[in-house]
């Protein structure tokens, strides 16, 4: 993203608050993992949309129609012997000359000149819980204007919740998030590609992560953009598995949820494949419903739309697919009625995707689903886990499948953006069984 991106965002942000308000944003603060081990540093995805830069103890201020400028920023100074250990500070030079801040101040000086900017201002634009110890500075200085209303001192008289117009402004991705997004669902699509060849029966879940991972940095893809899911057997049933240190066995199945995260936006693609390269045929039954409740939830994703449609979609024909196979008896609209279905699929098919994973934005609007528009960027997962019931033949018993693309609404319709991850079973099988014969 460039500088004028970044304005774009700013200007449209200015536009929603109008005169005589000002928008306060603290970047995230340092987490440590350990003693006097950090985890590596990630800016508020906030506060990147809003200005691209991504050092801690930093503060965006906004101010409608300021006569010294708009956008302010609160950074840390320049210190030669600090950059030595721990690295380059853009200081309020760099703030104003690479970042495009009209004027910038040292983090330190924020209690002598952000109460001034408070002052006389109708409505602060403001979050508060995101950074606790900065609610109680903004807490400080607001009553301090309360208490000195009698030197003539107006302090504000409305918070607004500044995420709220953010996430709607962040709901819409322009051509250059979008680019973004294209490139981290193709490196995403070729690490699960990798996975695929390089999985095998005895090679342990950690193993298989371990070349997702290698295929995301060698590719510019620093980090994932979640903690990645490497599934086998019933692992592939735990919805939010993790550990991934078991090993692989013959005749399972290993569900992988990996995207990676591109200039700060993210991919997130599911794909799930025979551990030996081919599907058991009770295996395939239950994938090929399960691809396609995802091909026609997916057929729903298009302008017009409403945002619960493709999950109706989704849940129709794994519903029906059920009941072919035996795994639930009943009249359809009556099984979907009563959600029968959640015994085997109990999360929705989908979430709003962007710089975070679960990404912000309404689902519903006026107590309504929300409709889909040009865009938009959602995932599609429909998925079936069949865990070990009674009453269910031993056949199905710990088979989990999921199968989850990004999907872009366009004008006429939709683009699947991870679409270069194979997912028919056919495709699936050649690969794997290529690969295989390298070896």
């Amino acid at each position: 993203m460039n500088k004028k991106e970044f304005a774009k965002r700013r200007q449209r942000l200015i536009e929603i608050m109008g005169p005589d308000s000002i928008a306060v944003l603290p970047n995230a603060t340092v987490s440590n993992r350990n003693r006097d081990v950090d985890y590596i540093y990630r800016s508020d995805s906030n506060f990147h949309y809003l200005s691209g830069f991504d050092e801690p103890e930093s503060v965006i201020v906004i101010v409608p129609g300021r006569p010294h400028g708009e956008y302010l920023l609160f950074c840390r100074e320049r210190d030669l012997k600090k950059e030595i250990w721990d690295g380059y500070r853009a200081g309020q030079e760099g703030a104003v000359e690479k970042y495009g801040a009209d004027d910038s101040y040292p983090f330190s000086d924020l209690n002598d000149i952000l109460p001034g900017l408070l002052e006389n201002k109708k409505k602060v634009y403001y979050t508060m819980g995101n950074v606790p110890a900065f609610d109680h500075r903004m807490v400080e200085w607001l009553n301090h204007l309360r208490n000195a209303s009698r030197q003539g001192k107006h302090s504000p008289n409305e918070i607004v919740e500044l995420d709220h117009c953010l996430n709607e402004l962040r709901l819409y991705k322009s051509s250059s998030e979008i680019k973004a997004m294209r490139y981290a669902a193709q490196i995403s699509a070729q690490a699960h590609i990798r996975a695929m060849e390089f999985a095998a029966v005895g090679k342990w879940e950690y193993q298989v992560e371990a070349e997702i991972m290698h295929e995301f940095m060698k590719n510019g893809c620093r980090s994932p953009a979640y903690p990645s899911i490497i599934g086998g057997g019933e692992n592939g049933c735990i919805l939010h598995y993790i550990e991934n240190d078991q090993k692989l066995k013959n005749n399972d199945l290993l569900l992988i949820d990996a995207g990676a995260e591109y200039d700060y936006y993210a991919a997130d693609i599911t794909r799930t494949f025979p551990v030996n390269g081919k599907f058991t045929p009770a295996q395939k039954t239950l994938y090929n419903i399960v691809l396609d409740a995802q091909k026609a939830a997916i057929a729903e994703v298009k302008p017009g739309n409403h945002w619960n449609q493709p999950h109706e979609a989704a849940v129709r024909v794994l519903t029906q697919g059920l009941v072919r196979i035996g795994l639930l008896e009943g009249e359809l609209e009556t099984l979907i009625e009563q959600e029968q279905y959640r015994d085997f699929y109990m999360h929705r098919t989908g979430h709003w995707l962007g710089m975070d994973v679960h990404d912000v934005g309404d689902y519903k609007v006026g107590g309504e689903w929300r409709l889909l528009e040009p865009g938009m960027v959602l995932t599609v997962e429909p998925g079936l886990y069949i865990r070990d019931p009674e009453h269910v033949n031993k056949k199905w018993h710990f088979i989990g499948i999921r199968i989850e693309d990004d999907v872009l609404v366009t004008k006429t319709g939709h683009e699947v953006l991870s679409h270069a991850a194979p997912k028919e079973v056919d495709e699936i099988e050649t690969l794997m069984a290529a690969a295989r014969s390298k070896h």
